[in-house]
């Protein structure tokens, strides 16, 4: 991709010298050229990029250090994911907000504390379990779920559940984080 970049821009400084100094111009048809390689090369590397969804069972993950509700367990899954390419989309159970801050927290706030676009964060109703939501989104996008829930009581209605790394695993080993991607 550097490359690709640097070829782009070398086309553009080219361009802006023949344009600017009189003598230069047939510098433009080195800049077509470098142009449309760089961009040849931008277009190939962005399409090429895994643009995989996962879901994350984002109640169940924030458990996942020593058992207590903490956002930085889900930050640093969201780190790893994003990391490994994966596009995330994150939910909660309604009474996730009363465990982190003793309130009712929607979308927008978990978003921003999650530093992620309100559209992949998704903060179930109250009174509405959150594992029927987590499955259809991840049905919906063809995602994997992050989550230690085995969701047995949706195996009927959610057979891909028992395919082999649809569900991922993760915890903590001696400090350290740990995914089954």
């Amino acid at each position: 991709m550097r490359f690709a970049l640097f070829l782009t821009l070398s086309a553009v400084a080219l361009l802006a010298i023949s344009l600017a100094i009189p003598g230069f111009s047939d510098l433009a048809l080195m800049a077509a050229v470098l142009g449309l390689s760089g961009a040849w090369l931008l277009l190939r590397w962005f399409l090429r990029r895994p643009r995989q969804w996962v879901v994350i069972d984002g109640s169940n993950v924030m458990h996942w250090r020593d058992n207590q509700p903490r956002l930085d367990t889900l930050r640093e899954v969201l780190a790893l994911v994003k990391a490994r390419g994966f596009v995330p989309g994150v939910v909660f159970d309604a009474n996730a907000g009363h465990l982190i801050a003793n309130r009712y927290l929607h979308d927008h706030a978990f978003a921003k504390l999650l530093r992620l676009p309100a559209s992949q964060v998704m903060v179930v109703p109250k009174g509405s379990p959150a594992d029927p939501t987590v499955l259809a989104a991840a049905r919906d996008f063809g995602a994997r779920i992050i989550s230690n829930d085995r969701f047995r009581d949706w195996a009927g209605a959610h057979p891909e559940i028992g395919q082999p790394g649809y569900l991922i695993r993760g915890g903590y080993r001696d400090g350290t984080l740990w995914l089954d991607l």
